[in-house]
């Protein structure tokens, strides 16, 4: 455990921002299997529209550090693969 105020603090911060990061990634595990949900029932206007939320999502967490970019864009190629119904 840290000695110092300053550290303390510090500790403090970074477990907010861990769990910030981690409510990031989950949400976004969650909104790709509602889109693979979707797909697989062929609604297109639903999947449409989930797909438009994850990438804006993936966009938000990359943009606040919570994932790096290479994955942001790995995650947004996997989305529109099955969006486009050729994922296997």
């Amino acid at each position: 455990m840290a000695n110092i105020q300053q550290q303390r603090k510090r500790v403090r911060v970074q477990a907010r921002q861990r769990l910030e990061n981690l409510r990031y990634r989950s949400t976004i595990k969650t909104l790709t299997k509602r889109l693979e949900t979707a797909a697989a029932e062929g609604d297109a206007g639903l999947v449409a529209s989930e797909h438009r939320e994850l990438v804006r999502t993936i966009d938000r967490a990359t943009t606040r550090g919570a994932l790096h970019r290479n994955t942001a864009a790995r995650k947004k190629s996997q989305a529109a693969k099955i969006a486009a119904g050729t994922a296997s």
